[in-house]
């Protein structure tokens, strides 16, 4: 229980993904502009990371090391985490046509995220179990929604606030992302993974 713990802590605290590790920027900054649709990214993040995460660990277990194909590991990898992004994509454009539309290019764009490959990687590079793949995959999302509504939060304030002209839209946005970033060092050395 204390691992698991570790674990997520871990994942979304100390080594952020968007904010520690710098993976997953373009929908951290291209989505984050309002709440509404930071939480529907949020929920599509976490829903592929976690099963790209499993996904990853059974192909690697199950296939890729048995039959001696670990240098197809990338390739194979990106094939599953386009596959879950084709089904996330169908099933919020049923559920959800205003969330689609607001997503945008952002949805589709999850197949390409690095965030979502480094996650996958990293379970297989540090052989991980079942469950702590599990946990990773959860906490690595987690971390990565937490950093986004945080940042759509803030965006929303300094959309009522007087910004200098100069700075006003991505120039703030990427201060804003810095010093979000700059914050969550301060978790660093709470829990070394």
């Amino acid at each position: 229980m204390v691992e698991i713990l570790l674990i997520l802590v871990s994942t979304i605290f100390v080594t952020n993904f968007v904010l520690a590790r710098f993976l997953g920027i373009c929908p951290f900054l291209g989505v984050s502009s309002r709440i509404e649709t930071s939480i529907g990214m949020g929920m599509a993040v976490i829903f592929v990371i976690t099963l790209a995460a499993l996904s990853a660990w059974s192909i690697e277990k199950v296939i890729l090391v048995p039959f001696d194909l670990v240098y197809l590991r990338t390739i194979v990898f990106i094939l599953v985490i386009a596959t879950l992004v084709q089904f996330v994509e169908m099933v919020v454009r049923k559920t959800s046509p205003a969330l689609y539309n607001a997503l945008g290019i952002y949805l589709p764009l999850i197949t390409t995220n690095c965030a979502v490959l480094g996650v996958a990687l990293l379970v297989v590079q540090k052989d991980m179990d079942f469950f702590q793949t599990f946990f990773f995959g959860v906490g690595a999302s987690v971390g990565f929604t937490v950093a986004l509504l945080l940042m759509a939060g803030i965006r929303e304030q300094t959309a009522y606030a007087k910004i200098p002209q100069i700075f006003q839209g991505t120039p703030i946005g990427l201060i804003t992302a810095g010093l979000m970033s700059l914050a969550f060092l301060g978790f660093a050395g709470l829990v070394r993974m």
